[in-house]
C-alpha cells in the first residue's frame, strides 16, 4: 500500500473539514515548497516564516501541521514555531495523515467543551 503525499492528506483533510464545519474558516499558510532564491527572498521580505504550520482555524485558536501518514517528520524550525504558538495560547496539532489530524482535532475540540 502506498502512502499518500502530504499534499493529498491535506486536501482530504480540508474536504472533510469544510463538509463537517461549513461555517468555520480554515485556511492554508503556503510556507512550504521549493522556490528559487529570488522568490524565497521576496517571500521572506514579505514576512514568510519557516516552520509555521500548514493550516489555521482562527475561531478555535488551532494550527495544524500536516504530515504524511508514514515518514513525515517535524523539522527543528517547525518544533520551535509549535512551541512558541503553544506558549501564547494556541493549540497545535501535528496530523500524520488526514485520519490522525481528524482524530486529534476532535480531541482538542472535546477538551475545549
Amino acid at each position: 500500500m502506498s502512502v499518500l503525499s502530504e499534499h493529498l492528506e491535506q486536501v482530504y483533510f480540508i474536504q472533510y473539514f469544510k463538509r463537517t464545519y461549513p461555517d468555520v474558516l480554515i485556511f492554508a499558510i503556503p510556507n512550504g515548497g521549493k522556490r528559487n532564491l529570488s522568490e524565497a527572498a521576496r517571500l521572506k521580505a514579505e514576512g514568510v516564516v519557516a516552520g509555521v504550520p500548514d493550516l489555521c482555524i482562527p475561531a478555535w485558536r488551532i494550527y495544524i501541521e500536516m504530515k504524511r501518514s508514514a515518514g513525515g517528520v517535524v523539522s527543528k524550525e517547525q518544533q520551535s514555531i509549535i512551541k512558541y504558538l503553544q506558549s501564547v495560547g494556541y493549540d497545535v496539532i501535528v496530523g500524520h495523515g488526514k485520519d490522525d489530524a481528524i482524530e486529534k482535532l476532535n480531541g482538542v475540540l472535546n477538551a475545549k467543551k
